[in-house]
């Protein structure tokens, strides 16, 4: 005792501790862990649970040889969930508080277990595929002599209890593969100077995919590895998911495999296995009564509606750590099924079409299961909660004579290009030589010229419209107005904006003239109408009351008039109602009612100074489709009689 005490601290040396298991972790990319990690992945599970890193990463601020806590990537930096996070996890639950658990971890995407063989490393390096030589380099060309050397380093800390293995992907159909690895685990228990009773050798099986995995030609050869090497005990893969390349596991794959690893060492151990907590995905139960929406392309089985106006949305991205639905307002955080796939379900949603996006891990896309739409300025999804048969006026009738929607280019002089419009013409327009009126029928703020074809069903109610008698057959021209690209401010008042501006000379000076040309109508100013949801209804009172020698029929759907003072707009035109009567012979204005766009104040005002103006309101609809297609519906058997 006495020689203790005055031995000088530096060179005494720290008692290894009896209660510190050390496990050896190595092979190819299972074990260097393939899938991204997640929340409940990356959370320390505490002090219990260490990890010698083998290489440096100073963004987590390990340093190669340092013990520090276990979590995702234990491997190298910028890898993946491996089997020896949930393995270690699995311990830390099933030992007694007053054991550690330690991994010191190699592994090589694609290695050969010639890798890790001492007589071989050097002819294995100089021959391994570009993309592996910086794995390699990692660590120093010789994965083996790291993994020693940082295991004989953590022997003056703990007891080494075992050796996990994950290889064998890259040796499949190889007859010589068990001779090798029994060459590897007979020098690692030589060089650490262990007893092989003592430190089994834990083998874990390749990913099967249902009898489909790439490797499962190995499965195997790794069953009968213990014939090889009596210590050996092969660790199942049955039933554990994989990724879509089926050569890796997923997350939830590993961590399964992870735990059965966990599982096995507890029992060899003397310790009934107990199995950390994992965050299980949370199944979403698609009813019965759900059917596919009519705006899902055709061959997938998602979006789907329910009868409770709940929507379905499904996505494939395995790779994704969080994935979100955007439609309506509000933002759904979508659940992973474990199997590669995210899902969520909406809250009821209100009847008609609904702009949506998807973002994963923080970028916006479209769903590849829906049709696209033009919307938001840019492409959109597209969703609709259909209504009952209140909505037939929007859809397509059997017996009901369909018209066309051509896709038309015009060179406008004024403004120096080729453009871009759709034409609606009535279906008796191929049959004969008659000429028709022409309506100008603009879209809103952020959309484009085939949103009232394809979002609004223009197409449709006009077919039906007609069907009935309830309108005149007509041409509908829609073009872009400028406004697909947002609003980047300056002033919106009515008659003093800028935006979409720019279209107002084309309409006048090229596109009118263009569809006089090269269509069959009547070219007077009581047979032409213009209208427009939200800013087209903007852009329809500027064209329309600033050339009222070319229009008769106005109407605006929850028209973005702002700031408009009636009495001295337009140099007062509306401040003589009985003048502006004569002229326009309709005037229309309508609005959701869930909106606050002041159409209904405007209705006022203007009907106060002796203008006449129709006003209708779409009952328990906001500013969206459904109320325009009810306010265009409204609107066409007004026109031209």
């Amino acid at each position: 005792m006495a020689i203790l005490l005055g031995m000088p601290l530096s060179k005494m040396k720290a008692a290894v501790d009896p209660n510190f298991y050390i496990f050896i972790c190595f092979g190819q990319s299972n074990m260097e862990g393939n899938a991204r990690p997640e929340a409940q992945d990356l959370a320390s599970p505490g002090k219990r649970f260490l990890l010698m890193p083998a290489v440096d990463d100073p963004e987590r601020g390990r340093k190669m040889g340092q013990w520090c806590e276990a979590a995702a990537p234990l491997c190298r930096p910028n890898t993946g969930l491996t089997p020896a996070d949930w393995f270690g996890r699995t311990l830390v639950q099933s030992l007694p508080e007053n054991i550690k658990i330690g991994v010191i971890h190699v592994a090589i995407g694609g290695i050969k277990i010639e890798g890790f063989m001492p007589d071989s490393i050097k002819n294995y390096v100089k021959t391994a595929p570009g993309w592996m030589k910086g794995m390699l380099e990692a660590y120093n060309n010789n994965p083996y002599e790291r993994l020693i050397t940082l295991a004989k380093k953590a022997q003056k800390d703990g007891v080494i209890k075992g050796i996990l293995m994950h290889q064998g992907e890259s040796n499949t159909g190889d007859p010589e593969w068990a001779k090798k690895v029994q060459k590897v685990y007979d020098r690692m228990l030589g060089d650490l100077k262990l007893k092989p009773e003592e430190v089994n050798l834990y083998a874990g099986n390749i990913v099967q995919a249902g009898g489909k995995g790439v490797c499962i030609g190995c499965k195997k050869q790794i069953d009968e590895l213990p014939k090889t090497i009596h210590t050996c005990q092969v660790i199942s893969s049955d039933d554990c998911t994989n990724g879509p390349d089926r050569l890796h596991f997923d997350a939830a794959g590993y961590r399964e495999l992870g735990c059965r690893y966990g599982e096995a060492v507890a029992k060899f151990l003397g310790y009934t296995p107990v199995r950390p907590h994992i965050d299980m995905p949370k199944k979403i139960e698609v009813p019965a009564d759900a059917v596919i929406a009519e705006t899902t392309i055709p061959g997938n089985e998602f979006p789907k509606v329910d009868k409770e106006r709940r929507g379905y949305f499904y996505l494939n991205a395995p790779e994704a750590r969080k994935v979100v639905l955007d439609i309506c307002g509000k933002k759904y955080d979508m659940q992973w099924d474990g199997k590669g796939g995210w899902m969520a379900v909406t809250d009821p949603l209100v009847v008609g079409f609904h702009y949506y996006f998807m973002n994963v891990d923080g970028i916006n896309f479209v769903d590849p299961a829906t049709e696209t739409y033009f919307g938001c300025n840019r492409q959109a999804g597209g969703f609709e909660v259909p209504e009952g048969d209140e909505g037939n006026y929007y859809r397509p009738q059997e017996g009901v004579a369909k018209g066309q929607v051509r896709s038309i280019y015009y060179f406008a002089k004024s403004t120096n290009e080729w453009r871009h419009a759709m034409v609606y013409t009535p279906a008796e327009y191929e049959k004969g030589k008659k000429k028709y009126p022409v309506l100008y029928l603009q879209h809103g703020m952020g959309e484009d010229e085939t949103g009232w074809s394809k979002q609004g069903h223009m197409q449709n109610i006009m077919d039906n419209a007609i069907a009935k008698g309830d309108a005149v057959p007509m041409i509908v021209v829609m073009e872009s107005g400028d406004i697909k690209a947002p609003f980047r401010g300056g002033d919106n008042r009515q008659g003093f904006s800028e935006y979409g501006t720019s279209f107002y000379k084309v309409m006048i000076n090229d596109l009118i003239p263009y569809i006089d040309s090269n269509f069959r109508t009547k070219a007077d100013r009581d047979h032409r109408a213009m209208a427009g949801l939200s800013w087209g209804g903007h852009q329809t009172f500027d064209l329309v009351m600033n050339n009222m020698d070319k229009f008769s029929y106005m109407g605006a759907f929850s028209g973005a008039i702002f700031g408009l003072d009636v009495k001295t707009a337009y140099d007062g035109k509306f401040a003589n109602g009985e003048e502006f009567n004569k002229k326009i012979h309709y005037l229309f204005l309508s609005c959701g009612s869930e909106e606050n766009f002041g159409t209904e104040k405007l209705a006022e005002s203007l009907r106060e100074c002796g203008v006449k103006v129709d006003f209708q309101v779409s009952p328990c609809t906001h500013h969206e489709w459904l109320t325009w297609r009810r306010g265009f519906n409204q609107f066409i058997p007004h026109l031209f009689k």
